[in-house]
């Protein structure tokens, strides 16, 4: 996996169905080595903490290959690197293939997958188009948050390499299955609850549904 594009970005004031919005989706690529810090890229920041960043949000990273599908579905637009707010574009990064806790080499830096990403209303405020949030997720190209567990310095060309597997192999797209309930998997859900990295709103929300299916 290697790092295409690092966007970063500072929040900014929009206005939004006649309304003010502060909002931090805005990323434009840098270039050379930029620090990463334990929750976020220097000269990078999230607007509304109650919902986007933090230690388990830190970085968001979109693989370059989604960029093709969107293309298709969206051709009148351009689509320039950053364009779903990700810090990190990068090429050969699979929802499939990476697991809840699993921990990886970034320049410099360690991080580790967290969770998918879930859409808002700010992603409509980017596309300037509201459908574009279901279209979103129905595509399940939610690409992944990871939070940084050693801080570093990262660069475009840089390899994103696996350092170690989470025990318990709960990919990043299973998360999303479970979430919009397009699968049922009672023993899923069993192991879902025992990965620590992920976060705890996220096995909150899973124990529930636990309950729920045993009741």
């Amino acid at each position: 996996m290697q790092v295409i594009s690092v966007n970063v970005g500072l929040p900014r004031e929009v206005i939004w169905q006649g309304k003010p919005v502060l909002t931090g989706i805005f990323k434009q690529p840098v270039e050379g080595r930029i620090q990463l810090r334990s929750l976020n890229f220097e000269g990078d920041q999230q607007a509304d903490l109650a919902v986007h960043g933090g230690i388990d949000k830190a970085v968001y990273a979109y693989p370059v290959e989604h960029y093709a599908y969107w293309l298709n579905e969206l051709p009148e637009m351009e689509l320039p690197w950053g364009m779903f707010g990700e810090n990190l574009t990068i090429e050969g990064l699979s929802e499939e293939a990476v697991n809840i806790g699993d921990r990886f080499r970034l320049g410099t830096a360690e991080v580790m997958a967290t969770q998918p990403r879930m859409p808002c209303y700010k992603l409509g405020i980017k596309f300037g188009r509201v459908d574009i949030i279901k279209r979103f997720l129905d595509s399940r190209l939610t690409g992944v948050y990871f939070s940084v567990l050693q801080e570093g310095e990262v660069s475009a060309g840089d390899r994103l390499e696996l350092i170690s597997r989470d025990e318990n192999h709960v990919p990043i797209a299973d998360i999303t299955r479970l979430y919009v309930r397009e699968i049922n998997d009672l023993e899923l859900l069993q192991r879902v609850l025992q990965v620590q990295a992920l976060p705890k709103s996220w096995r909150d929300y899973f124990q529930k549904q636990l309950e729920k299916q045993r009741t």
